[in-house]
């Protein structure tokens, strides 16, 4: 059975606003997806141009390890991004994140969709309350039309004695703009020395990958940096939106593991840039990127 067919149909998706608020956003202030491009594309002709970012939240504590979810939604409102990749979300996971589902709450602060993809789901802590999950999340401006939670190989952190094993927490979703689909991809790889599992692990995200058309951006913790043997098989198919700056650790980064990257045929990097931040361990990566129809 092919990971693809393993993996979940049923998304934990959230519309991060009710009806009225959906009306009302996106913000008033123009985003990169409603500016022009340069050469005259925009959007109707050449190229669709779309903001994303990727940003490990260490599960809302900054570089300074308090937990401080103001702090990072005012740091992913700054990026003013259209979609946004998330990894080490909880979601009523512990005390660390004060039981709080922080995907929920980033997308109701910021006015925007929320997909959450679990690697973990716990039974409750008590009976009737709602379960203990820890995962990678999408937001975005843009209406997410549908999402699966996709199994890749892991080295489970939940089992004293793991081997690796088919488990979920790729996440994917779908949205429209413009009404073009594009398939957006978040995920955290493994973050041990042995990049044995990384391996596996971008063999099951080429393989998922393959199965979609059209644009297709790929977000995500990588731990390992842009010329580590494991990822060069990624670069057959996508281009690494290269910001040319390190990201971890947040304070004084000295290497790259966090990625944009996009499918060489559908979909051309402008910029790319590292924020300066101190609201995660991580920076974020952000990239204005064109999106071709054909």
């Amino acid at each position: 059975m092919s990971l693809r067919r393993r993996s979940s149909r049923v998304p934990q998706l959230l519309l991060a606003a009710s009806l009225l608020g959906a009306l009302l956003a996106p913000p008033a202030a123009a985003t990169s997806a409603h500016r022009s491009a340069p050469g005259g594309t925009d959007g109707a002709g050449e190229g669709l141009p779309l903001r994303v970012a990727t940003y490990n939240i260490h599960a809302g504590a900054g570089m300074d390890g308090v937990f401080d979810l103001d702090r990072q939604t005012a740091e992913l409102r700054s990026l003013n991004a259209d979609v946004i990749g998330l990894q080490e979300v909880d979601r009523h996971w512990g005390s660390r994140s004060e039981w709080r589902d922080l995907a929920g709450e980033l997308a109701r602060r910021l006015r925007m969709y929320v997909s959450f993809a679990p690697i973990y789901s716990l039974d409750p802590a008590e009976p009737g309350g709602p379960r203990a999950e820890y995962g990678v999340a999408v937001l975005s401006r843009h209406r997410i039309v549908s999402a699966e939670n996709h199994e890749i190989t892991r080295l489970s952190t939940q089992d004293p004695n793991p081997v690796p094993a088919p488990a979920p927490g790729f996440g994917e979703v779908v949205v429209r703009v413009r009404g073009l689909p594009v398939h957006v991809y978040v995920t955290h790889l493994d973050y041990r020395p042995d990049p044995a599992v990384r391996v596996a692990q971008v063999a099951d995200t080429r393989r998922i990958m393959a199965e979609d058309r059209g644009p297709k951006i790929l977000l995500g913790d990588l731990n390992a940096e842009p010329a580590a043997p494991e990822l060069v098989p990624l670069w057959r198919e996508l281009t690494d939106a290269d910001p040319d700056a390190p990201t971890f650790p947040a304070q004084d980064p000295v290497k790259r593991i966090d990625f944009v990257a996009v499918s060489k045929d559908r979909a051309g990097v402008r910029r790319a840039w590292v924020p300066e931040s101190l609201a995660s361990d991580h920076r974020a990566v952000v990239a204005d990127l064109l999106l071709r129809r054909r």
